[in-house]
This record gives structure tokens, sequence and C-alpha cells, in this order.
């Protein structure tokens, strides 16, 4: 008997993202070559027929690992059963729109997805959160589904920690494969802390193999700031494939572990280490095993770095009190 399949839930499912990651996740980049899933696409009525269209291409290409497509604009029927939700859908920042539009667009989205999950989803499901803002769409998600564990309800700074990955591996010749151990603290915005301090490149001290404390200080942490910002700007459109791709590797690792040694970036549920603020989703590094995360501790703060965590930890905070008026004003 081969693996039962297991349902997996991309929301916002006819976009960019979800068009990179559906049949990524279909081919087995997400869960591994043996392992067969069933794809829930859930996007809202009007791209009904471009999600029928997403459809059609998935069952087109054949994969084997694909035992079946769900494609709806209904939440309802998107969620039941999922073990796997992956939120890409959200409400984007459109021009002249005020920080608490964008806001309160997405608590309502948020608080309706997240009231789905809680009813329909597998007890144990795993939740990713995509959209932007996405710690704080994940922690609107964590108040309005409180049967999911917390720990299960995480966001996407993977996708940073790739680019902070790549941009050592092309400033130092080397593959990509050789860097270890980035880390991303804090929020998916422009605020995060992209840190080398624990990192390597084929197993040498990545400031040692960079040579250049001055562009790891300076260049190197704005240009993962603000990569999203500089595709957008050379493509006319957000990051989808490299999004899609770390997705990927989020789920995986999450799953299937972490080598030994190694660890990853991850948004959670924060429980105050290294200072950040509790009760946010913040980004840590983590080790993954048994389907499970843990911050990794006792990595050394330098004075610099406590300021950059203090930095976007009161952004989150903001962010948090932000979305929590938003949602109060939601329920009146």
């Amino acid at each position: 008997m081969g693996k039962a399949p297991i349902k997996v839930l991309i929301t916002g499912a006819a976009g960019q993202i979800g068009y990179a990651l559906a049949p990524r996740v279909a081919s087995g980049s997400m869960l591994g070559a043996d392992q067969p899933v069933i794809l829930h696409l859930l996007d809202i009525p009007p791209a009904a027929q471009s999600l029928d269209g997403v459809k059609m291409e998935l069952i087109d290409s054949a994969f084997p690992l694909l035992h079946g497509v769900v494609a709806t604009t209904d939440v309802d029927e998107a969620t039941k059963d999922v073990d796997i939700a992956v939120m890409v859908g959200g409400f984007p920042r459109k021009a002249g729109m005020e920080r608490k539009d964008v806001m309160s667009k997405n608590v309502s989205i948020y608080k309706s997805q997240a009231s789905a999950l809680e009813k329909n989803a597998k007890p144990g499901v795993k939740v990713l959160v995509v959209a932007n803002p996405a710690n704080t769409n994940a922690l609107i998600l964590k108040e309005n589904a409180p049967s999911i564990p917390p720990e299960n309800i995480t966001c996407l700074t993977r996708l940073d920690h790739n680019r902070a990955l790549g941009q050592v591996a092309e400033r130092t010749g080397t593959p990509v494969s050789e860097v270890k151990n980035v880390i991303i603290w804090g929020n998916h915005s422009s605020s995060q802390y992209p840190d080398v301090a624990h990192g390597t490149v084929a197993g040498k001290p990545i400031k040692e193999a960079v040579a250049d404390d001055a562009w790891l200080a300076g260049d190197f942490i704005s240009t993962v700031q603000q990569r999203g910002a500089a595709i957008i700007k050379m493509r006319g459109m957000s990051s989808a494939l490299s999004a899609a791709s770390s997705a990927c590797d989020h789920i995986r690792d999450w799953i299937k572990g972490t080598p030994s040694g190694t660890w990853v970036s991850m948004g959670v549920f924060s429980d105050g280490s290294y200072g950040a603020p509790k009760d946010v989703v913040f980004s840590f590094p983590v080790e993954c095993k048994d389907g499970g995360w843990s911050i990794v501790q006792g990595l050394k703060i330098d004075d610099f770095a406590a300021g950059k965590l203090k930095a976007t930890g009161d952004e989150l905070v903001e962010e948090k009190a932000l979305a929590l008026e938003c949602l109060a004003e939601s329920s009146q």
C-alpha cells in the first residue's frame, strides 16, 4: 500500500504565487517524491474562471503524485479535512491606501479563514501564512482559531532567509548549498534583521569568507530587506517563483526536519527568546524535528544585533495593536 494522500490548501491559488506553488506541491517539491497529494485551491469569486484554468493545467500536467484537485470559491469546501494550509491570499496595499485600511481588509480575511480552518481542517493542521503583513496575519489567524495549537501557525520568512543565503553565495562565489545558518530576525518587512554572525560558508565563518565587514553591515542587510521591492521594480510584479519555492522549503523542513547542525528561519509565536516581544509572531532561527520546531537557544547577540531586534520587535508590537484595533471594530 502506498502512502495516503495529504490534503494541501492553497488560498489565493489563481494568483501569481499560487500558480507557481501548485505545480511544485504536485510534483513533490514540498512533501517528497513518494508522497501523494490532493490540492485544495481557494480564491475569490471574481477569480473563479482563472482558478478553473489552473485546475485544468494541473490535470493536463499528469503529475503522478497528484491524486485530486478541488478548485472552489467556497471557504468551507476548501478547508475541509486539510492537513496543510498555505495562506497566500490577502489584500495588497494599493496606491493611496492608508496602512490601517490594508490591515482592516486583511483582519477581515484572516478572521474568516481562521474560523473556517477551526471548523473544517484536520485537528493537527499546519498553517503557513505567506500574504503580507505575514507575521500579523498569522497572529490574527491564531487569535481566531483557538483550537489550532499556536505552534502549528507560522509565517514565511524563509524567502528572506533564502535571499540572504543567495547574497552570501554570490558574494563568495560559492554554491548556495555551502552556505549555512544565516538568520532572519523579526518581521517580514524592511525592518527585519538578516544576521550572518553565526553562519558559515563551506565550514568557514561567513565574516571570514566574505572579508568585508562594511558590506555585511550595510549593502547586504539593505539588499535582503529591500529585495522584494527591487524585484517589483524589475519585473513589474512581486516575487512569485521565489516565494513559492521558499514556501515549499518551509513546509518540507518543518515536516521532514532540518539537517543536524543546521537551522532555518521561521516566523513563529514568540516566547520572548532573545528579548523579542512576547505574543507576536517573530522570525527566529529554528531547528525542526518530528513535525515540530524549536527556537535555537544560546546564540550570542551583540549590541548591533540587539538594536536591530528591538526595532523589528517594536514594529511588530505596533502592527499587533493596529490589527487588534481593527479586529475590535469588525466585531462591533
